[in-house]
């Protein structure tokens, strides 16, 4: 599997225990989503190495409590720690709508709805409580809240993320 044909479920944060369990943080919005999941892609040496879940227990703070197959002591365990964990990008749901997920957007054209193009998404900042869309605007840097109604429309065919920027915020960027 190639990490192109991924997208970043959390990392390995610790060892749990003395019989190779471990702790993944969850970086995902509901991590109830994923009390089934039955394998993880595990980041070793710059590959994407597969794990089969043995068991899993989510935690309300984007914690898992997890098993996986032939890691069966403190020592294997400490090997994985730190590890980025990925899921194929095929087990998404496709979005339809203006609903995206974070990994989909970057490289998309952004049309204001005042100020036409403003610029190409680099990434989505996401804050807690005030997640952000980081714009490229011929080498500045634009960021605009994703609050509700922000995103009025995506144009997945032709890669452009229409918006409406708050009232005054791209003047302040566009200033010299």
């Amino acid at each position: 599997m190639l990490k192109k044909d991924c997208y970043l479920l959390g990392t390995i944060t610790k060892t749990r225990g003395f019989k190779g369990d471990l702790v993944f943080f969850l970086d995902v919005t509901d991590p109830f989503e994923y009390e089934n999941l039955q394998s993880v892609y595990v980041e070793l040496s710059a590959a994407l190495t597969p794990f089969f879940i043995e068991s899993i227990k989510i935690q309300n703070n984007n914690r898992a409590f997890v098993r996986l197959e032939n890691v069966s002591d403190e020592a294997a365990a400490l090997q994985l720690t730190g590890a980025s964990i990925y899921l194929p990008l095929t087990t998404l749901p496709a979005l339809e709508g203006n609903k995206f997920y974070d990994h989909e957007i970057p490289g998309y054209t952004v049309q204001d709805k005042t100020h036409g193009v403003i610029g190409r998404v680099v990434q989505v900042v996401d804050l807690p409580n005030n997640p952000l869309l980081q714009l490229d605007h011929g080498g500045k840097e634009i960021l605009i809240p994703l609050k509700s109604g922000t995103v009025q429309n995506i144009d997945r065919e032709a890669r452009v993320l229409h918006v409406e920027a708050p009232p005054g915020l791209i003047e302040l960027y566009l200033e010299d």
